[in-house]
């Protein structure tokens, strides 16, 4: 009980963070949050569960959950164009599972090359999927603790590189913006732009990587 009372707390915290001026703390443990459901999403579509601590308290509300579902949706529109570069990507990036500084390793390469040349929403929800991706080959190849991992490691990339943009932008609630936008153009632009981005750095994943096992 007193597990699941701290979850409540925490969750409680998190939400009341979206109604105002985040820290940078809070921002990341806003996208630890977000990237939990996101993955738990993805898992439940690929008819995978995964149990994670944090999720114990009930599901998210509020500004929380109207940001998740924004994520999800854009995250839909963004694997229907390609599917077939989110699934699997272990496979692509030629990666095994078992050890935990490959994975994180090979997660943050491609998250720094995604935003190599700046950061836009649709860029942020392309490192959700390639979390989400990683995260049902984890699953799949019985290695669900690594996705843990993978949500820290989600955390700690927002942390170092997405926190003070987020911030500057007013939080992750910036992202709900995306879905009233009126220029003709904003949905393939974003689309396009990541998924280019992921898919040049795939191309050159394997000699990136290599050398580094």
């Amino acid at each position: 009980m007193e597990v699941l009372r701290r979850s409540s707390v925490f969750a409680a915290e998190i939400m009341d963070a979206f109604d105002r001026s985040p820290t940078d703390k809070e921002l990341v443990a806003q996208a630890k949050a977000l990237g939990r459901e996101y993955v738990h999403a993805r898992l439940l579509r690929a008819g995978l569960s995964w149990s994670a601590p944090e999720r114990a308290s009930p599901a998210p509300g509020g500004r929380l959950a109207e940001v998740c579902a924004v994520l999800l949706r854009l995250g839909d529109e963004l694997e229907q164009i390609r599917p077939s570069v989110y699934r699997n990507v272990a496979r692509q990036l030629h990666i095994p599972l078992q050890s935990e500084p490959v994975v994180t390793d090979a997660f943050l390469a491609v998250a720094g090359h995604i935003f190599s040349a700046g950061i836009t929403w649709g860029k942020v929800v392309s490192l959700y999927s390639v979390a989400a991706g990683l995260a049902v080959d984890c699953v799949r190849q019985a290695q669900p603790a690594m996705v843990h991992t993978l949500v820290d490691c989600l955390g700690e990339f927002v942390r170092k590189t997405l926190a003070t943009w987020l911030r500057r932008r007013g939080g992750w609630t910036d992202v709900l913006k995306c879905v009233v936008s009126t220029d003709p153009g904003f949905r393939s632009h974003w689309l396009v732009a990541s998924l280019c981005s992921f898919g040049r750095f795939l191309k050159a994943a394997f000699f990136l990587l290599l050398p580094e096992r």
